[in-house]
């Protein structure tokens, strides 16, 4: 049913959770005649699936020193994985979690192991691609730093599987300023290419609830937070938010809705009009004698 809400709002892609997001799930599969229903609705809306992701469960903090937890998250993410290549999706993005001992470098050596394992232990194209977080307390991976230093920590043979993906609201709220200017925003993007040795594999696309640097993971729709309109066009306008997932992780009119439901959320569709607009109208500045690619 995600997927025909997806394509009922427009949309050419998405990202799900493959089980309830509040718990580990390390035991949890996907049933084959659920994996069927999707792999259905996938070829009835066109979506395809190694563009679509799922998003792991926030409890899963890798980053832990807790001896207890870490093995269960780890696990967590492991199945995660295992999901996802059953149905057949091209990422899994999720969390680093938080240095709660303190040794942020220990932390990071913890996430880059559970990587590692995920890894190791499910064979498939599936990516398995870390996200940027708000940088809230002593979470893990606010900074391209931090992001890359994760990254390092998985074996040369291992790696194309893996990358990462950057929340517009997660790096504004972390303290950087995507929405100064176009090119402080390419910047931005530039120094996690730099630290990382690649391009970004997706974007969440989302506004701040939260002012610059204030590290609250608050999203609102588009244009109503701190970040504004403006900025996503100079995003849709880099060369490197094409040919990747972009995913809306905004709120719906209808948070709530009934099983068989398959109709589109008005905000949602709202946000894709939007989009699709701030596309358009940044490809015709561009094509302009005074455009250059980014400036608007």
């Amino acid at each position: 049913m995600a997927v025909r809400r997806a394509a009922a709002a427009g949309m050419n892609t998405l990202q799900l959770f493959t089980a309830i997001p509040r718990f580990y799930n390390e035991k949890i599969g996907v049933k084959p005649e659920r994996a069927e229903r999707f792999r259905i609705a996938l070829e009835e809306t066109g979506i395809i699936a190694s563009n679509a992701m799922a998003h792991a469960a926030y409890v899963l903090n890798v980053a832990t020193d807790d001896e207890t937890k870490w093995p269960r998250a780890a696990a967590g993410l492991t199945m995660e994985l295992d999901r996802a290549c059953t149905l057949g999706l091209g990422l899994v993005c999720f969390h680093p979690g938080s240095a709660k001992g303190g040794d942020r470098d220990a932390a990071i050596a913890r996430v880059g192991r559970a990587i590692r394992q995920a890894l190791e232990t499910v064979e498939g194209p599936t990516r398995l691609v870390v996200e940027n977080t708000a940088g809230a307390g002593h979470t893990i991976g606010r900074t391209a730093a931090e992001v890359a230093a994760i990254l390092e920590h998985v074996p040369a043979g291992l790696r194309p599987r893996t990358g990462y993906g950057l929340d517009t609201c997660h790096l504004f709220a972390s303290g950087h300023d995507m929405a100064e200017s176009a090119a402080a925003q390419a910047a931005i993007i530039d120094q996690f290419v730099a630290a990382t040795g690649e391009d970004p594999s997706f974007f969440h696309l989302n506004d701040s609830e939260g002012a610059l640097g204030s590290n609250r993971d608050r999203h609102t729709l588009i244009g109503e937070g701190a970040i504004g309109i403006e900025p996503f066009r100079w995003l849709l306008a880099d060369s490197r938010s094409r040919g990747i997932p972009l995913i809306l992780e905004t709120p719906q009119a209808t948070p709530e809705v009934a099983d068989d439901d398959a109709s589109a959320d008005e905000w949602d569709e709202r946000m894709i009009r939007l989009l699709k607009d701030l596309a358009t109208s940044g490809q015709a500045r561009q094509s302009t004698p005074e455009g250059s690619p980014g400036v608007a």
